[in-house]
Protein backbone atom coordinates (compact mmCIF):
# COMPACT_ATOMS: atom_id res chain seq x y z
CA UNK A 1 0.00 0.00 0.00
CA UNK A 2 1.37 3.42 -0.96
CA UNK A 3 1.56 5.75 2.02
CA UNK A 4 0.95 9.46 1.45
CA UNK A 5 3.17 11.47 3.77
CA UNK A 6 3.98 15.04 4.67
CA UNK A 7 7.65 15.13 5.70
CA UNK A 8 8.21 17.98 8.16
CA UNK A 9 11.97 18.34 8.51
CA UNK A 10 15.06 20.47 9.19
CA UNK A 11 17.81 19.06 6.90
CA UNK A 12 20.32 18.04 8.46
CA UNK A 13 22.36 15.08 7.22
CA UNK A 14 19.96 12.41 8.48
CA UNK A 15 16.93 14.38 7.24
CA UNK A 16 18.56 14.32 3.79
CA UNK A 17 18.76 10.52 3.93
CA UNK A 18 15.11 10.40 5.05
CA UNK A 19 14.15 12.53 2.04
CA UNK A 20 16.06 10.23 -0.32
CA UNK A 21 14.52 7.09 1.19
CA UNK A 22 11.03 8.56 0.88
CA UNK A 23 11.54 9.72 -2.70
CA UNK A 24 13.26 6.51 -3.80
CA UNK A 25 10.79 3.99 -2.41
CA UNK A 26 7.68 3.15 -4.46
CA UNK A 27 5.58 2.59 -1.33
CA UNK A 28 5.91 6.23 -0.25
CA UNK A 29 4.19 9.19 -1.91
CA UNK A 30 5.67 12.46 -0.61
CA UNK A 31 2.74 14.86 -0.88
CA UNK A 32 4.94 17.72 0.27
CA UNK A 33 7.89 18.76 2.39
CA UNK A 34 7.64 21.38 5.13
CA UNK A 35 10.56 22.88 7.00
CA UNK A 36 11.17 24.11 10.52
CA UNK A 37 14.09 25.81 12.21
CA UNK A 38 16.14 23.25 14.10
CA UNK A 39 19.43 21.78 12.94
CA UNK A 40 20.08 25.16 11.33
CA UNK A 41 18.15 28.35 10.65
CA UNK A 42 14.91 28.14 8.70
CA UNK A 43 16.42 29.72 5.57
CA UNK A 44 19.27 27.21 5.53
CA UNK A 45 17.23 24.06 6.16
CA UNK A 46 14.63 25.15 3.59
CA UNK A 47 17.34 25.61 0.98
CA UNK A 48 18.78 22.22 1.95
CA UNK A 49 15.41 20.49 1.49
CA UNK A 50 15.04 21.99 -1.98
CA UNK A 51 18.63 21.10 -2.89
CA UNK A 52 18.23 17.47 -1.79
CA UNK A 53 15.03 17.15 -3.83
CA UNK A 54 16.94 18.63 -6.77
CA UNK A 55 19.64 16.01 -6.28
CA UNK A 56 16.96 13.31 -6.17
CA UNK A 57 15.27 14.52 -9.40
CA UNK A 58 12.11 15.16 -7.35
CA UNK A 59 11.49 18.84 -7.99
CA UNK A 60 7.78 18.18 -8.47
CA UNK A 61 7.41 17.87 -4.70
CA UNK A 62 6.35 21.20 -3.12
CA UNK A 63 8.39 22.68 -0.29
CA UNK A 64 6.84 25.12 2.19
CA UNK A 65 8.83 26.97 4.84
CA UNK A 66 7.38 27.02 8.34
CA UNK A 67 8.38 28.29 11.76
CA UNK A 68 11.85 29.70 12.24
CA UNK A 69 11.95 29.39 16.01
CA UNK A 70 10.24 27.45 18.83
CA UNK A 71 6.92 28.57 20.28
CA UNK A 72 8.47 30.20 23.36
CA UNK A 73 12.20 29.60 23.51
CA UNK A 74 15.03 30.92 21.32
CA UNK A 75 16.38 28.57 18.66
CA UNK A 76 19.63 26.82 19.52
CA UNK A 77 20.74 25.04 16.37
CA UNK A 78 22.94 21.96 15.93
CA UNK A 79 25.73 23.52 13.90
CA UNK A 80 28.19 21.51 15.99
CA UNK A 81 26.82 18.36 14.32
CA UNK A 82 25.55 19.56 10.92
CA UNK A 83 27.89 22.47 10.16
CA UNK A 84 27.27 26.05 9.14
CA UNK A 85 25.06 25.17 6.17
CA UNK A 86 23.26 22.33 7.93
CA UNK A 87 24.57 20.00 5.21
CA UNK A 88 28.31 20.54 5.35
CA UNK A 89 30.56 18.06 3.57
CA UNK A 90 29.02 18.14 0.08
CA UNK A 91 28.37 20.61 -2.73
CA UNK A 92 24.63 21.18 -2.97
CA UNK A 93 22.94 21.70 -6.33
CA UNK A 94 21.15 24.99 -6.89
CA UNK A 95 17.39 24.37 -6.69
CA UNK A 96 15.66 24.92 -10.03
CA UNK A 97 12.17 25.20 -8.54
CA UNK A 98 11.35 28.36 -6.57
CA UNK A 99 10.21 27.99 -2.99
CA UNK A 100 6.47 27.42 -2.87
CA UNK A 101 4.37 30.27 -1.49
CA UNK A 102 2.38 29.94 1.70
CA UNK A 103 3.37 29.15 5.26
CA UNK A 104 3.97 25.48 6.05
CA UNK A 105 1.41 25.42 8.87
CA UNK A 106 -1.35 26.74 6.63
CA UNK A 107 -0.35 24.31 3.88
CA UNK A 108 -0.38 21.34 6.29
CA UNK A 109 -3.87 22.26 7.47
CA UNK A 110 -5.23 22.84 3.96
CA UNK A 111 -3.72 19.62 2.63
CA UNK A 112 -5.12 17.45 5.43
CA UNK A 113 -8.55 19.09 5.39
CA UNK A 114 -8.81 18.75 1.60
CA UNK A 115 -7.69 15.10 1.56
CA UNK A 116 -9.69 11.98 2.34
CA UNK A 117 -9.76 11.33 6.09
CA UNK A 118 -7.10 8.80 7.04
CA UNK A 119 -5.09 9.27 3.86
CA UNK A 120 -2.23 11.48 5.13
CA UNK A 121 0.53 10.45 7.53
CA UNK A 122 2.60 13.12 9.26
CA UNK A 123 6.32 12.40 9.50
CA UNK A 124 8.05 15.10 11.59
CA UNK A 125 11.83 14.71 11.84
CA UNK A 126 12.66 18.07 13.42
CA UNK A 127 11.27 20.17 16.28
CA UNK A 128 7.48 19.87 16.45
CA UNK A 129 6.66 23.58 16.16
CA UNK A 130 4.83 23.39 12.82
CA UNK A 131 2.74 20.38 13.85
CA UNK A 132 1.79 21.91 17.20
CA UNK A 133 0.67 25.16 15.59
CA UNK A 134 -1.35 23.25 12.99
CA UNK A 135 -3.12 21.36 15.81
CA UNK A 136 -3.91 24.59 17.64
CA UNK A 137 -5.07 26.43 14.50
CA UNK A 138 -7.26 23.59 13.21
CA UNK A 139 -7.87 20.85 15.79
CA UNK A 140 -9.92 18.83 13.28
CA UNK A 141 -6.74 17.70 11.52
CA UNK A 142 -6.03 15.34 14.43
CA UNK A 143 -8.93 13.04 13.62
CA UNK A 144 -8.24 13.21 9.86
CA UNK A 145 -4.56 12.23 9.99
CA UNK A 146 -3.89 8.52 9.54
CA UNK A 147 -1.03 8.51 12.03
CA UNK A 148 2.02 10.43 13.22
CA UNK A 149 5.47 8.86 13.05
CA UNK A 150 8.05 11.23 14.49
CA UNK A 151 11.76 11.21 15.16
CA UNK A 152 12.39 12.58 18.60
CA UNK A 153 12.72 11.75 22.23
CA UNK A 154 13.93 8.60 23.87
CA UNK A 155 12.77 6.49 26.78
CA UNK A 156 16.22 5.81 28.26
CA UNK A 157 18.78 8.17 26.71
CA UNK A 158 19.15 11.78 25.61
CA UNK A 159 21.59 13.85 23.57
CA UNK A 160 20.81 17.29 25.05
CA UNK A 161 21.73 16.39 28.60
CA UNK A 162 21.10 12.99 30.14
CA UNK A 163 17.42 12.54 29.30
CA UNK A 164 16.31 15.01 26.57
CA UNK A 165 16.68 14.58 22.80
CA UNK A 166 17.43 17.55 20.52
CA UNK A 167 14.12 17.81 18.62
CA UNK A 168 12.03 17.67 21.78
CA UNK A 169 14.41 19.80 23.85
CA UNK A 170 14.40 22.50 21.16
CA UNK A 171 10.64 23.03 21.50
CA UNK A 172 9.25 21.04 24.43
CA UNK A 173 6.04 23.06 24.55
CA UNK A 174 5.28 22.12 20.94
CA UNK A 175 6.14 18.49 21.69
CA UNK A 176 3.78 18.55 24.68
CA UNK A 177 0.94 19.69 22.42
CA UNK A 178 1.66 17.01 19.82
CA UNK A 179 2.08 14.10 22.24
CA UNK A 180 -1.14 15.00 24.04
CA UNK A 181 -3.32 15.33 20.92
CA UNK A 182 -5.76 12.48 20.26
CA UNK A 183 -4.17 11.07 17.09
CA UNK A 184 -5.32 7.66 15.90
CA UNK A 185 -1.74 6.55 16.53
CA UNK A 186 1.55 8.27 17.35
CA UNK A 187 4.86 6.43 17.11
CA UNK A 188 7.92 7.93 18.76
CA UNK A 189 11.07 6.83 16.96
CA UNK A 190 13.57 7.97 19.56
CA UNK A 191 17.26 7.68 20.29
CA UNK A 192 16.90 4.20 21.80
CA UNK A 193 16.02 3.03 18.28
CA UNK A 194 17.97 5.42 16.07
CA UNK A 195 21.27 4.81 17.85
CA UNK A 196 21.00 1.33 16.34
CA UNK A 197 20.98 2.84 12.79
CA UNK A 198 24.72 3.39 12.55
CA UNK A 199 26.35 4.11 9.22
CA UNK A 200 29.32 1.79 9.69
CA UNK A 201 32.27 1.82 7.27
CA UNK A 202 30.93 -1.42 5.79
CA UNK A 203 27.54 0.18 5.10
CA UNK A 204 29.17 3.26 3.59
CA UNK A 205 31.33 1.13 1.30
CA UNK A 206 28.21 -0.67 0.08
CA UNK A 207 26.60 2.69 -0.71
CA UNK A 208 29.71 3.86 -2.54
CA UNK A 209 29.64 0.60 -4.50
CA UNK A 210 26.40 1.72 -6.16
CA UNK A 211 28.70 3.99 -8.13
CA UNK A 212 26.30 6.83 -8.92
CA UNK A 213 26.74 10.52 -8.25
CA UNK A 214 23.98 10.32 -5.65
CA UNK A 215 25.74 7.45 -3.87
CA UNK A 216 28.92 9.52 -3.57
CA UNK A 217 26.80 12.48 -2.40
CA UNK A 218 25.43 10.34 0.45
CA UNK A 219 28.93 9.11 1.25
CA UNK A 220 30.16 12.69 1.47
CA UNK A 221 27.36 13.49 3.90
CA UNK A 222 28.32 10.51 6.03
CA UNK A 223 32.02 11.47 6.05
CA UNK A 224 31.19 14.84 7.59
CA UNK A 225 28.55 13.33 9.91
CA UNK A 226 31.03 10.71 11.13
CA UNK A 227 33.64 13.34 12.00
CA UNK A 228 31.28 15.56 13.98
CA UNK A 229 29.75 12.62 15.84
CA UNK A 230 33.22 11.40 16.76
CA UNK A 231 34.36 14.85 17.87
CA UNK A 232 31.18 15.99 19.60
CA UNK A 233 29.42 12.85 20.77
CA UNK A 234 32.14 10.18 20.92
CA UNK A 235 30.38 7.92 18.42
CA UNK A 236 32.65 5.80 16.22
CA UNK A 237 29.97 5.85 13.49
CA UNK A 238 27.11 8.31 12.95
CA UNK A 239 23.52 7.30 13.72
CA UNK A 240 21.10 8.27 10.93
CA UNK A 241 18.05 9.02 13.02
CA UNK A 242 15.42 10.42 10.67
CA UNK A 243 15.13 7.76 7.92
CA UNK A 244 14.08 5.25 10.57
CA UNK A 245 10.63 6.90 10.53
CA UNK A 246 10.24 6.37 6.79
CA UNK A 247 11.60 2.82 6.99
CA UNK A 248 8.94 1.98 9.60
CA UNK A 249 6.21 3.19 7.25
CA UNK A 250 7.62 1.19 4.34
CA UNK A 251 7.95 -2.05 6.32
CA UNK A 252 6.78 -2.09 9.93
CA UNK A 253 8.76 -5.31 10.57
CA UNK A 254 11.97 -3.22 10.41
CA UNK A 255 11.08 -1.40 13.63
CA UNK A 256 9.69 -3.16 16.69
CA UNK A 257 7.41 -1.05 18.87
CA UNK A 258 5.77 -1.12 22.28
CA UNK A 259 2.61 0.73 23.23
CA UNK A 260 2.87 2.95 26.31
CA UNK A 261 1.71 6.36 27.54
CA UNK A 262 4.17 9.17 26.67
CA UNK A 263 4.32 12.74 27.93
CA UNK A 264 6.85 15.57 27.82
CA UNK A 265 8.44 17.20 30.87
CA UNK A 266 8.26 21.01 30.72
CA UNK A 267 9.31 22.17 34.19
CA UNK A 268 12.03 19.87 35.46
CA UNK A 269 15.23 21.59 36.55
CA UNK A 270 17.26 18.71 35.09
CA UNK A 271 14.71 17.04 32.84
CA UNK A 272 13.04 19.69 30.65
CA UNK A 273 12.32 18.12 27.26
CA UNK A 274 12.39 14.56 28.56
CA UNK A 275 9.91 12.22 26.90
CA UNK A 276 8.51 10.20 29.78
CA UNK A 277 7.39 6.78 28.56
CA UNK A 278 5.53 4.68 31.13
CA UNK A 279 6.78 1.16 30.48
CA UNK A 280 5.60 -0.26 33.78
CA UNK A 281 3.24 -3.22 33.78
CA UNK A 282 1.85 -5.16 30.82
CA UNK A 283 1.57 -3.53 27.41
CA UNK A 284 -1.80 -1.77 27.08
CA UNK A 285 -4.16 -2.55 24.22
CA UNK A 286 -4.51 -0.29 21.18
CA UNK A 287 -7.88 0.88 22.51
CA UNK A 288 -6.30 1.83 25.84
CA UNK A 289 -3.22 3.58 24.44
CA UNK A 290 -2.61 5.34 21.12
CA UNK A 291 1.08 6.14 21.61
CA UNK A 292 4.02 3.79 21.18
CA UNK A 293 7.82 3.83 21.23
CA UNK A 294 10.22 2.22 18.77
CA UNK A 295 12.50 -0.30 20.47
CA UNK A 296 14.45 -2.53 18.06
CA UNK A 297 15.78 -1.97 14.53
CA UNK A 298 16.41 -4.65 11.91
CA UNK A 299 19.77 -3.23 10.85
CA UNK A 300 20.18 -5.15 7.59
CA UNK A 301 16.63 -4.57 6.36
CA UNK A 302 16.95 -0.87 7.13
CA UNK A 303 20.14 -0.32 5.19
CA UNK A 304 18.92 -2.49 2.33
CA UNK A 305 15.98 -0.09 1.96
CA UNK A 306 18.30 2.93 1.92
CA UNK A 307 20.56 1.32 -0.68
CA UNK A 308 17.60 0.36 -2.86
CA UNK A 309 16.28 3.95 -2.75
CA UNK A 310 19.64 5.38 -3.78
CA UNK A 311 19.80 2.89 -6.68
CA UNK A 312 16.27 3.70 -7.76
CA UNK A 313 16.87 7.45 -7.79
CA UNK A 314 20.28 7.13 -9.44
Amino acid sequence: MVRKIILDCDPGHDDAVALLLAVGNPNIDVVGVTTVGGNQSLDKVTYNARAVLEKAHATQIPVHAGCGRPLIRPLKDAANIHGETGLDGVILPVPSRPLDEGHAVNWIIDTIMNSEPGSITLVPTGPLTNIALAVRMEPRIVERVKEVVLMGGGYHVGNCGPVAEFNIFTDPEAAHIVFNASWHRLTMVGLDLTHQALCTPEVQHRIEGIGTDLAWFVSGLMDFFRKTYRDDASFADPPVHDPCTVAYLIDSSIVATRRCPIDVELRGELTTGMTVADLNGPEPSEDECRTQVATKLDFDKFWNLVEDAIRTIG
